[in-house]
């Protein structure tokens, strides 16, 4: 059951990216942990508020891309886990590890980190996809 918890946190997590709605952005980031993301190409942003900034930059950006979440596989560690998950971004492949903690009885992201990756041709034909337009 908390395996499934997590990945509908995941699934938050892009679901708020697509829609661009910062506000379910702000609801998915810990606010007592320490968080951090690494956009791919970017440098490590580090602290919530950074980082928030970081997603209303991106969000905000009308030219911003379409985002499908495929493959998420939840790993479970006491009050922390961790997804990776392939991201499709236009037409690029990525794969992401998003790590979790749980909080106030909700899991919350603590560190998003997405970059490059060769295409292994399962991922496209894989039937447990999340999709996120």
């Amino acid at each position: 059951m908390e395996r499934e918890a997590v990945l509908f946190a995941n699934e938050a997590f892009y679901r708020a990216f697509a829609d661009r709605d910062i506000d379910a952005m702000e609801q998915i980031w810990s606010r007592q942990e320490p968080v951090a993301c690494i956009h791919p190409g970017w440098s490590p942003v580090i602290g919530r508020e950074r980082v928030l900034a970081s997603w209303r930059a991106i969000l905000g950006n009308p030219a911003s891309p379409a985002i499908l979440c495929l493959r998420p596989r939840a790993f479970m560690r006491g009050d922390s886990a961790f997804v990776i998950c392939y991201e499709k971004v236009n037409g690029a492949l990525l794969i992401a590890t998003n790590l979790f903690v749980r909080e106030d009885q909700h899991w919350k992201m603590t560190h998003h980190q997405a970059g490059p990756v060769p295409a292994p041709s399962e991922v496209e034909e894989e039937k447990t996809d999340t999709v996120v337009h």
